[in-house]
């Protein structure tokens, strides 16, 4: 083996050794650095009656926090109307065994415009939910248009956390629980203890 090329493969031997700790970073019996991480999970689709849909979830309790039974689930989604008109977002379809849709009023969706739903206020909710939520769920919905009729789609449930956390709480949930500090030697008087002397 030559000098130039006993350096490349020490060279490659390091580079791999690097690699290979650095694939090790973050990991551990709790590390959710072991799941790809998305910028976002929520929904996303092109349907073919012209209603582009981005952006779509619920949004559920803060990360390790629980929306109970008898809460309410928000909705938060973009649309975009392709059809060769206007139409409107007039209603939501929900399992009842879930709870009960409410759409507090029509959202109109001119041509070709980007239209928020939930910003700044939620107006289309399932309230009274019948069993409690973490986040994680996926919720198949029934969008309901004036022209371009029902569009089935499965929106995922979100808790409050990452980019999530400018969203106001949704209804009802209860708070994240609170870490438990953990007690330190110096706090229990491990360190001090035998030093009297110096």
């Amino acid at each position: 083996m030559t000098r130039n090329s006993r350096h490349r493969a020490i060279v490659a031997a390091a580079f791999l050794a690097a690699v290979s700790a650095l694939a090790g970073c973050g990991a551990g019996t709790d590390a959710i650095t072991n799941r790809p991480y998305s910028p976002t999970e929520a929904l996303t689709t092109k349907t073919p009656q012209g209603i582009d849909i981005s952006q779509a979830f619920f949004l559920g309790p803060d990360s390790g926090a629980t929306l109970p039974a008898g809460g309410a689930l928000p909705l938060y989604l973009s649309v975009v109307n392709t059809q060769a008109g206007t139409d409107q977002l007039v209603g939501l379809g929900v399992d009842p065994a879930l709870g009960t849709a409410k759409v507090t009023a029509p959202v109109a969706l001119p041509q070709n415009e980007r239209v928020g739903v939930g910003r700044p206020t939620p107006t289309i909710l399932i309230e009274g939910l019948k069993k409690p939520l973490r986040g994680g769920e996926s919720i198949p919905v029934q969008l309901q248009f004036a022209n371009a009729g029902i569009i089935q789609v499965r929106v995922p449930v979100i808790t409050r956390s990452r980019e999530y956390t400018a969203y106001p709480q949704a209804p009802g949930a209860s708070a994240a629980p609170t870490p438990t500090p953990t007690p330190t030697p110096a706090a229990t008087g491990a360190e001090t203890s035998g030093t009297g002397g110096h």
